[in-house]
């Protein structure tokens, strides 16, 4: 299924699980905060989910965009694909890492309201 561009700048090509070549889009929007947007690409990713990248994924996007992972909003897209089934409906997501502040653990998702999408792309 094919991912409307209107969810990304750009294709973003990172190393996913066991090196093999990935691909997401990727949207940084700075307001008063910045924002790091990645987007499932479904069919076009050759490789490793946003989702399955994780840590790995923000890490290569802080590096190569010479963001501080303590100054970003990470955020997951899972975007409208204009699918019957439910679970390709849209949804953003806000993903910590425990990563970022030494510690260990499993990142911690927050979905974000429709309000608060809304605000995001105002």
């Amino acid at each position: 299924m094919k991912v409307p561009e209107k969810y990304y700048d750009e294709v973003f090509v990172f190393d996913g699980q066991w090196d093999v070549l990935s691909k997401c889009g990727l949207k940084i929007i700075k307001q008063d905060k910045t924002f790091v947007i990645v987007t499932e690409l479904y069919l076009d990713n050759p490789g490793t989910s946003v989702t399955y990248a994780g840590y790995s994924l923000f890490r290569q996007i802080c590096q190569r965009k010479g963001l501080s992972e303590k100054e970003i909003i990470y955020l997951e897209c899972n975007p409208d694909t204009n699918s019957k089934l439910s679970f390709y409906d849209e949804e953003y997501f806000e993903v910590t890492f425990p990563e970022v502040n030494g510690e260990n653990g499993r990142p911690v998702y927050r979905q974000l309201s429709p309000g608060e999408v809304k605000a995001l792309f105002a």
